[in-house]
Protein backbone atom coordinates (compact mmCIF):
# COMPACT_ATOMS: atom_id res chain seq x y z
CA UNK A 1 0.00 0.00 0.00
CA UNK A 2 1.10 3.80 -0.36
CA UNK A 3 1.39 6.04 2.06
CA UNK A 4 -1.58 8.03 0.84
CA UNK A 5 -3.41 4.31 1.19
CA UNK A 6 -2.84 4.03 4.73
CA UNK A 7 -4.03 7.44 5.24
CA UNK A 8 -7.02 6.73 3.63
CA UNK A 9 -7.34 3.71 5.60
CA UNK A 10 -6.71 5.57 8.80
CA UNK A 11 -9.40 8.33 7.99
CA UNK A 12 -11.89 5.76 8.08
CA UNK A 13 -10.65 4.17 11.19
CA UNK A 14 -10.27 7.43 12.79
CA UNK A 15 -13.77 8.39 11.58
CA UNK A 16 -15.44 5.13 12.94
CA UNK A 17 -13.05 5.27 15.95
CA UNK A 18 -14.65 8.91 17.46
CA UNK A 19 -18.25 8.12 15.96
CA UNK A 20 -20.35 8.67 18.83
CA UNK A 21 -18.18 9.46 21.21
CA UNK A 22 -18.17 13.24 22.76
CA UNK A 23 -14.98 13.36 25.14
CA UNK A 24 -12.44 15.48 23.93
CA UNK A 25 -9.94 13.74 26.33
CA UNK A 26 -11.18 10.51 25.29
CA UNK A 27 -10.98 11.27 21.58
CA UNK A 28 -7.39 12.81 21.61
CA UNK A 29 -6.26 9.50 23.38
CA UNK A 30 -7.17 7.62 21.39
CA UNK A 31 -6.58 9.43 17.79
CA UNK A 32 -2.92 9.63 19.20
CA UNK A 33 -2.41 5.74 19.85
CA UNK A 34 -4.17 5.42 16.14
CA UNK A 35 -1.71 8.09 14.57
CA UNK A 36 0.98 6.33 16.59
CA UNK A 37 -0.06 2.64 15.33
CA UNK A 38 -0.51 3.24 11.97
CA UNK A 39 3.10 4.68 11.44
CA UNK A 40 5.60 2.90 14.15
CA UNK A 41 8.81 2.96 11.76
CA UNK A 42 7.62 7.00 10.87
CA UNK A 43 6.26 8.50 13.75
CA UNK A 44 8.20 8.25 16.96
CA UNK A 45 6.04 11.14 19.28
CA UNK A 46 2.31 11.76 18.50
CA UNK A 47 0.71 14.09 20.96
CA UNK A 48 -1.95 17.67 21.13
CA UNK A 49 -1.19 20.43 22.91
CA UNK A 50 -4.29 22.51 24.08
CA UNK A 51 -3.89 26.33 23.79
CA UNK A 52 -4.92 27.46 27.55
CA UNK A 53 -4.23 30.44 29.74
CA UNK A 54 -2.20 31.94 26.92
CA UNK A 55 0.09 28.62 26.04
CA UNK A 56 -0.24 25.15 24.81
CA UNK A 57 -0.52 22.78 27.14
CA UNK A 58 0.38 19.03 27.08
CA UNK A 59 -2.81 16.69 26.26
CA UNK A 60 -2.61 12.70 25.06
CA UNK A 61 0.58 11.79 23.44
CA UNK A 62 2.04 8.72 22.64
CA UNK A 63 5.68 7.87 22.83
CA UNK A 64 8.82 9.29 25.36
CA UNK A 65 8.06 12.21 27.73
CA UNK A 66 7.06 15.73 25.96
CA UNK A 67 6.92 19.41 26.95
CA UNK A 68 4.23 20.02 29.97
CA UNK A 69 3.76 23.92 28.56
CA UNK A 70 4.92 25.94 25.26
CA UNK A 71 4.61 29.66 24.67
CA UNK A 72 3.08 31.45 22.16
CA UNK A 73 5.33 31.51 18.86
CA UNK A 74 8.44 29.56 20.46
CA UNK A 75 9.31 26.41 18.95
CA UNK A 76 7.78 24.60 16.14
CA UNK A 77 4.68 24.18 18.10
CA UNK A 78 4.72 27.66 19.20
CA UNK A 79 5.33 29.07 15.94
CA UNK A 80 2.67 27.15 14.07
CA UNK A 81 -0.09 27.93 16.66
CA UNK A 82 0.97 31.65 15.95
CA UNK A 83 0.99 31.41 12.01
CA UNK A 84 -2.01 29.15 11.90
CA UNK A 85 -0.34 27.07 9.56
CA UNK A 86 1.38 23.42 9.24
CA UNK A 87 4.83 23.59 9.56
CA UNK A 88 7.03 20.53 8.67
CA UNK A 89 10.61 20.50 9.67
CA UNK A 90 13.23 18.67 7.95
CA UNK A 91 16.05 18.95 10.21
CA UNK A 92 15.11 19.60 13.99
CA UNK A 93 18.36 21.09 14.51
CA UNK A 94 18.06 23.70 11.91
CA UNK A 95 14.86 25.60 13.04
CA UNK A 96 15.92 28.39 15.27
CA UNK A 97 13.98 28.17 18.56
CA UNK A 98 13.34 24.56 18.57
CA UNK A 99 12.54 22.87 21.45
CA UNK A 100 14.03 19.54 22.57
CA UNK A 101 11.60 17.81 24.57
CA UNK A 102 13.09 14.34 23.48
CA UNK A 103 16.98 14.44 22.63
CA UNK A 104 15.69 11.67 20.02
CA UNK A 105 13.51 13.75 17.35
CA UNK A 106 15.13 15.08 14.40
CA UNK A 107 12.42 15.90 12.41
CA UNK A 108 8.65 16.94 13.03
CA UNK A 109 5.19 18.25 11.56
CA UNK A 110 2.71 20.27 13.20
CA UNK A 111 -0.77 20.91 12.52
CA UNK A 112 -2.38 23.61 14.54
CA UNK A 113 -6.43 22.74 14.79
CA UNK A 114 -8.58 25.42 14.22
CA UNK A 115 -12.65 26.18 15.20
CA UNK A 116 -15.41 27.38 13.50
CA UNK A 117 -13.78 30.79 14.32
CA UNK A 118 -10.61 30.24 12.27
CA UNK A 119 -8.63 30.70 15.74
CA UNK A 120 -6.29 27.90 17.01
CA UNK A 121 -7.48 25.53 19.57
CA UNK A 122 -4.94 22.83 19.85
CA UNK A 123 -2.29 21.32 17.46
CA UNK A 124 -0.89 18.21 16.86
CA UNK A 125 2.51 17.56 17.43
CA UNK A 126 4.25 15.01 15.58
CA UNK A 127 8.20 14.06 15.16
CA UNK A 128 10.46 11.29 13.81
CA UNK A 129 13.91 10.09 14.56
CA UNK A 130 14.69 9.91 11.34
CA UNK A 131 15.52 13.46 9.06
CA UNK A 132 13.10 14.25 6.36
CA UNK A 133 10.44 12.17 7.50
CA UNK A 134 7.58 14.61 6.44
CA UNK A 135 6.50 15.48 3.39
CA UNK A 136 2.95 17.21 1.30
CA UNK A 137 0.99 13.81 1.81
CA UNK A 138 1.40 13.83 5.56
CA UNK A 139 0.40 17.36 5.42
CA UNK A 140 -2.53 17.32 3.49
CA UNK A 141 -3.82 13.93 5.25
CA UNK A 142 -2.66 15.20 8.73
CA UNK A 143 -4.89 18.77 8.21
CA UNK A 144 -7.73 16.49 6.85
CA UNK A 145 -7.66 14.48 10.09
CA UNK A 146 -7.51 17.61 12.37
CA UNK A 147 -10.43 19.54 10.32
CA UNK A 148 -12.67 15.92 11.08
CA UNK A 149 -11.91 16.19 14.52
CA UNK A 150 -12.54 20.14 14.86
CA UNK A 151 -15.81 19.44 12.69
CA UNK A 152 -16.30 16.15 15.08
CA UNK A 153 -16.42 18.39 18.23
CA UNK A 154 -18.09 21.07 17.30
CA UNK A 155 -14.89 23.73 17.66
Amino acid sequence: MSLEDDYKLLLAQVKELISGEKDETSIFANVSAALHDAFPDRFFGVGFYFVKDDQLALGPFQGTVACYHIPFGKGVCGTAWQSGNTIIVPDVESFPGHIACSSLSRSEIVVPIKGMDGQVKAILDIDSVSLDSFNSIDQLYLEQLVTDLSHHLGW
